[in-house]
């Protein structure tokens, strides 16, 4: 770790701004050269007491989302990679491809079913997600933290059972299906964190 929280140190290399391996600290993302956006989610500094030190990490792809361990020679420099996140609005799917609109510029953006996430089964037309891209490619989408759907289909509820830890399935109007209290209805709207896919409240 940096001595007193330091920010890291960046250097300007032929117009790219980039990051030194020995000043790594947790949430750098950078290029590694051979075409991977990592971001570092740990990091330890060895020094053995016999060969030279090293930056021994932990990164994320963030694109696949696989994660890796490898050192890293502390003065080895790499780009700094900037990740776009831009909110657009869920327009249509058509032939494995999602559209979204910026709202901006009204241009639609397709995105490959996927590079979506399994928490996209909650997203209904118009919600508005974030795209992620990186050098103007487009590689996933963050749906809403919270959404807000109509169940449409469950067995009926039991009056007066008021319990939330006992669960039946149900059916959300974007055909994906959820675990509910008991005393959920069809007609109901409910609330889901797309974090977790889970049922939250009733709205």
């Amino acid at each position: 770790m940096l001595p007193g929280g330091c920010a890291v140190r960046a250097a300007s290399f032929g117009g790219l701004e980039m990051v030194v391996a020995g000043d790594f600290k947790n949430g750098v993302t950078f290029d590694d050269g051979q075409g991977n956006v990592l971001q570092v989610i740990e990091f330890q500094h060895v020094k053995p007491g016999k060969g030279a030190a090293f930056v021994r990490t932990k990164t994320k792809n963030v694109i696949t989302g696989s994660v890796v361990e490898k050192s890293y020679n502390p003065s080895a420099k790499y780009p700094t990679a900037y990740i776009e996140r831009k909110e657009m609005a869920y327009s249509y799917n058509d032939d494995g491809l999602y559209y979204f609109m910026d709202n901006e510029t009204f241009d639609m953006i397709p995105v490959a079913e996927a590079d979506l996430p399994d928490s996209f089964r909650y997203v209904k037309e118009n919600d508005v997600c974030k795209i992620l891209s990186y050098k103007g490619k487009v590689f996933g989408v963050e749906p809403p933290t919270f959404v807000t759907l109509e169940v449409t289909h469950t067995e009926p509820g039991l009056k007066g059972n008021t319990a939330t830890n006992t669960l039946k399935p149900a059916t959300v109007e974007t055909g994906a299906e959820i675990r509910v209290p008991l005393f959920i209805n069809e007609g109901d709207m409910i609330r889901i964190d797309t974090r977790t896919c889970e049922y939250m409240e009733r709205a």
